[in-house]
């Protein structure tokens, strides 16, 4: 099985795993490399015409915190992109480092 690696940093929404991409996800590891901030974290499959679909919303990861997520993710039907937004605490740019397993 493939893994999947990511630097996030901003606060635009940004894709991890494309739709067709073909890749089937059974967890995600999510760690706040901030220093002193913490993030809000969305976590989100969409499709085009039908909208998101949140695996959660607004989740609050301390500055220098990791959170692991096990669930299923297919998209080898091609219809679903996984997506990732942060948002910052303060006035630091929020930065989180994701792997996909």
């Amino acid at each position: 099985m493939a893994t999947l690696y990511h630097n996030i940093t901003g606060e635009l929404t940004q894709e991890l795993i494309a739709a067709g991409n073909n890749f089937r996800a059974r967890s995600i590891s999510l760690a706040n490399v901030h220093g002193s901030n913490a993030v809000s974290i969305d976590l989100f499959v969409q499709k085009k015409l039908t909208g998101k679909f949140y695996f959660f919303k607004q989740l609050n990861l301390p500055a220098d915190t990791s959170f692991i997520y096990d669930f299923t993710f297919d998209n080898s039907l091609g219809e679903f992109g996984l997506f990732i937004k942060l948002t910052k605490s303060a006035s630091e740019t929020p930065a989180v480092d994701v792997i996909i397993s």
